[in-house]
């Protein structure tokens, strides 16, 4: 996997952007968006004389519209539009745009170059760094995807005061993670961010930091064979969450149903591995007080279960393998970690207790 440049480029996004294809000269570009970002987002690109000539492409916006068919939607207007191996697709948009847009690159022609230009926070810090791009497939969260990393990932936080709250606190569920398997100084920073009162420029250099962590890790293994699972810390009950969700027709947003899969991945690594109750407490109540609750009852447990079968980490003998927290606490990385199912049961229910569901 190629390397991955990041650059933070307040109020130098255009210019930024423009130094990236004039060194890469693809023969021609083009900018995926979704409905949202065309709005929101596209305007300050087409500020620049050349940006405002070039051909967009757009999709419908949120992760159930990251299917096969929107997929087939972006090559067919590549396809088209006559692009090539030596053309360059733009990625304007949250992680659902990055993932997909990625995807279409990596494929289309067997790969053109992409450039991610992420504007959520979730997308900055997980979705557009790292190179894991895809799609959602029968019900599943990025069931159908490869793993090929965007040439530069050019992030600008001032994009993200167009969010609303729900959509920035998505993405801070990420940088909490990241914070959980990283340092305690890192952690102790993600504790005093004060997402009631967004300092940005603070936003910016904690950004950095947390995209940090998630780089080093890729950089050691790019195709998740081993450590790469850490950042898997709370997808695989917040996958199972996410995905019961999308089947109920009341989907959440992917930030959430992390932020949600980490409580009761935190209770199973006090249980199984150590972790420090107080950490353990301290990380709840920050979820708890952030992002209050998914109804969960009793009654789709066994459903819950089954979706996490279907987890990327599980292997072919049906077991389910999670990445937990060790005894030393923050950053103290367990992976393939075999839980049974009752185990697995007894940590929705802390979750439930915890919520006060």
């Amino acid at each position: 996997m190629s390397e991955q440049r990041v650059v933070m480029c307040e109020g130098r996004l255009t210019d930024e952007l423009r130094n990236e294809v004039k060194d890469r000269a693809p023969e021609q570009v083009y900018i995926l968006v979704d409905s949202n970002t065309k709005k929101l987002c596209l305007p300050l690109l087409e500020k620049d004389e050349f940006f405002s000539k070039v051909k967009t492409i757009e999709i419908k916006p949120n992760d159930d519209h990251k299917t096969l068919e929107a997929l087939a939607s972006v090559w067919t207007f590549l396809s088209q539009n006559k692009a090539t191996r030596k053309s360059m697709l733009i990625n304007l948009g949250g992680g659902m745009v990055t993932d997909l847009g990625g995807f279409a690159a990596s494929t289309f022609k067997r790969g053109m170059d992409y450039v991610n230009v992420p504007t959520t926070l979730l997308g900055a810090v997980d979705a557009a760094v790292g190179g894991k791009t895809g799609i959602n497939f029968c019900g599943l969260k990025n069931e159908i995807g490869v793993i090929n990393s965007s040439q530069s990932v050019l992030i600008d936080v001032n994009t993200f005061r167009t969010l609303d709250d729900k959509n920035f606190r998505s993405g801070f569920a990420e940088m909490i993670k990241h914070g959980l398997i990283s340092d305690e100084k890192h952690w102790n920073d993600m504790l005093a961010f004060d997402l009631d009162h967004i300092d940005y420029s603070q936003l910016s250099t904690l950004l950095r930091d947390s995209i940090a962590v998630k780089e080093k890790i890729v950089a050691i293994d790019p195709y998740e064979k081993n450590i790469r699972k850490a950042l898997n810390f709370g997808h695989t009950i917040g996958h199972a969450f996410e995905s019961y969700a999308m089947e109920s027709g009341s989907p959440i947003l992917h930030g959430y149903a992390v932020a949600y899969g980490m409580i009761p991945e935190l209770y199973l690594s006090h249980k199984f591995c150590g972790f420090p109750k107080e950490l353990m407490r301290e990380a709840v109540h920050l979820i708890k007080d952030n992002y209050g609750a998914m109804n969960v009852g009793c009654k789709v447990y066994d459903h819950l279960y089954e979706l996490m079968t279907h987890d990327k980490k599980n292997v072919g003998d049906g077991r389910i393998l999670f990445t937990l927290l060790g005894e030393k606490g923050i950053g103290d990385i367990k992976i393939n970690q075999d839980v049974e199912k009752k185990a697995i049961l007894e940590a929705i229910d802390y979750y439930r207790d915890v919520v006060g569901l």
